[in-house]
């Protein structure tokens, strides 16, 4: 089933294998919003699947609690070039947004790091029922962007056991560091993890640990940023030199 003249106006989420002529039942919220866009059967929607599968289709089925989807051609999408996001415990809502803005720009993964000031912050966002609100913010920005890979979603850590892949290179945002876009440049070749910390910054031994274990400090301007604006400048860096090395 081919519908390549019709462009899909609304992009669902749907963890199951996608393939084509298979009808996929989604749920409440996916209904929901096939509402809201005042989607009738017939009309062309994308699906993707968060593991670099997209997929057009055809409304076939809408009512109030399930939106029915017949698949027509699927696409594999490649992975972008990595960039790990390693945030700290802060205030619950500047951590949602950063997290849908993060997928927007295609994040391999994100891990949510608890420093000593993070205990300082009220409300601030930790826990598994917290992770279950990340998720839900990264698939909303999955579906709004159309994007095919959904970041993986690491457990809460403390400042000392960060997970790192021994191929990646260590990057500790800090004002005190040499340009990030330079750093990037200069190891381009291995995937960067990018560490920051809470508001009010580390302290004095988590920085030393941290530089101990390998991270190199990069530094995004000659300002103190807020840790979502750190946050999302540098995956937008990074991913900007990725592009550049693509082409």
């Amino acid at each position: 089933m081919e519908h390549d003249d019709r462009s899909p106006v609304a992009t669902f989420y749907c963890a199951s294998p996608l393939s084509a002529g298979l009808v996929v039942s989604l749920g409440d919220s996916q209904a929901h919003h096939a509402r809201v866009k005042r989607l009738e059967p017939g009309d062309a929607v994308r699906l993707t699947n968060g593991q670099g599968v997209l997929a057009t289709g055809v409304v076939v089925q809408l009512q109030k609690s399930a939106l029915d989807v017949e698949l027509g051609q699927v696409t594999r999408v490649k992975a972008p070039r990595a960039v790990h996001l390693r945030v700290p415990i802060g205030d619950r809502d500047r951590m949602l947004w950063l997290a849908e803005k993060a997928t927007e720009l295609g994040i391999a993964s994100w891990q949510a790091v608890r420093f000593r000031r993070s205990a300082s912050v009220s409300p601030r966002g930790e826990g598994p029922a917290f992770v279950e609100k990340v998720r839900a913010r990264m698939v909303g920005a999955l579906e709004q962007s159309g994007g095919a890979w959904l970041p993986a979603l690491l457990p809460d850590a403390d400042a000392d056991h960060v997970d790192v892949d021994s191929a990646c290179s260590r990057i500790l945002l800090d004002v005190h560091g040499a340009p990030l876009a330079s750093l990037l440049g200069l190891d381009a070749t291995r995937d960067p993890v990018i560490l920051f910390g809470p508001e009010g910054g580390l302290e004095t031994n988590e920085l030393e640990s941290l530089r101990g274990s390998g991270f190199v400090a990069a530094r995004l301007a000659s300002t103190t940023l807020r840790f979502e604006t750190a946050g999302i400048a540098a995956v937008a860096v990074a991913r900007a030199i990725n592009m550049s090395t693509e082409a």
